[in-house]
């Protein structure tokens, strides 16, 4: 979407338009169930794991981080990833927010 018709919505519509884009690929939810049930991890253990080329693993981890649901510190040359914990608690009551919006009984169709 163009950066003119993103003021068209409210803060809370684009920053859940984001976070679903991110979602939106399947590498990358691979990444995000690897580092929960590993809760860390170098970026070659992805390579191994994934199947993927260094470069196309480093891209979805770009992406994940400039979200803020990873993060990253470095160990000697490698950077080692984890869930933000903070963050990933904020993306969640996002979503929650919009599921919470329908009614649970619907007279719809």
């Amino acid at each position: 979407m163009g950066v003119t018709k993103t003021d068209l919505f409210t803060d809370y519509q684009n920053e859940l338009a984001k976070i679903a884009k991110v979602f939106a690929h399947p590498a990358r939810i691979a990444i995000l169930e690897y580092l929960i049930q590993s809760d860390t991890c170098i970026n070659g253990d992805l390579v191994q794991e994934l199947g993927l080329a260094q470069a196309t693993i480093s891209q979805h981890l770009r992406e994940l981080k400039e979200t803020g649901l990873i993060k990253g510190s470095i160990e000697g040359v490698s950077v080692c990833y984890c869930i933000d914990p903070i963050r990933w608690t904020e993306v969640q009551n996002l979503f929650q927010g919009l599921f919470d919006g329908f009614p649970k009984i619907s007279g719809c169709c």
